[in-house]
């Protein structure tokens, strides 16, 4: 009978984060994959967790992913943990799922915590549309490029000697951009700093913050725009679909929203 993977996300900070159903599974599977076992152990003793631990990190998943799938077949159970938060997230995992997938064998994810969640919801800044970074690149160029892209939100890992460097890159090109730093979330020091990034680039400026941060940007202004336009064309088609003339329509809805009333009937009219 074939076994299956549970995918286990563990606290990132707070050992009190963890989940009944995680720990269940810890305790009922064959064998538990993870990053760093002391780092699990650690985990695991403060709920007497008896499991045996292998370790599955950048180096050796791709080898280890093909034994832990041979496991599986004979009818293992295994749980596959990160150090911190769910497993795949910029963190080892993709390999051992796909390679399940690939077998055939069931892939549970369980919910749990996440620093990217976490640090959005913390921010203050819109949560209704964003996109997860991972960790941000160092080169100026390629960083400018993610920087300006629009998509809402932008959450991303940062290393914290790199941020006064990041901050100032952000507030050259958008210094009225809302950004938050967040540090050490769920743990003793939790900070939150929130303002622009004109502001929290002087703050920063030679003294980058301890422990781990997420940085998490408000959606660039072209962005902004973008949303603003789509809601304006929406209102206008509907006003056209109410039995409305198109430049009549146009014109009520450019004076209600502040854009153009030529732009809004040619976007009407090029998706006719």
């Amino acid at each position: 009978m074939s076994g299956r993977l549970v995918v286990c996300p563990t606290p990132i900070g707070n050992l009190e984060d963890v989940t009944l159903r995680v720990l269940a599974a810890l305790r009922e599977a064959d064998v538990v994959a993870c990053e760093d076992t002391r780092r699990t152990r650690v985990l695991l003793d403060r709920y007497g967790v008896k499991a045996r631990l292998v370790s599955y990190h950048e180096h050796n998943e791709r080898a280890r992913a093909g034994e832990l799938v041979d496991r599986m077949r004979d009818g293992s159970t295994v749980a596959l943990v990160s150090d911190a938060g769910m497993p795949l997230v910029s963190d080892p995992g993709y390999l051992l799922v796909r390679a399940c997938v690939a077998a055939g064998l069931p892939v549970e994810v369980l919910p749990g915590p996440s620093a990217a969640i976490t640090a959005l919801v913390a921010s203050g800044l819109p949560a209704a549309e964003w996109r997860f970074q991972g960790f941000l690149p160092r080169k100026r160029g390629e960083l400018e490029a993610v920087l300006r892209e629009p998509g809402g939100t932008l959450v991303a890992f940062e290393s914290p000697r790199r941020v006064p460097a990041t901050l100032a890159v952000v507030a050259a090109l958008d210094p009225e951009r809302g950004v938050a730093v967040c540090r050490e979330l769920t743990k003793a020091h939790e900070e939150v700093v929130r303002g622009s990034a004109a502001e929290l680039a002087e703050r920063y400026a030679g003294d980058p913050p301890r422990g781990e941060v997420v940085l998490v940007l408000g959606p660039t202004e072209s962005g902004e725009r973008e949303g603003e336009d789509a809601a304006a064309l929406d209102a206008l088609r509907r006003l056209v679909e109410a039995g409305a003339k198109p430049r009549a329509a146009a014109g009520v809805v450019a004076e209600l929203t502040g854009g153009s009333a030529n732009a809004l009937y040619r976007a009407l009219t090029s998706g006719d």
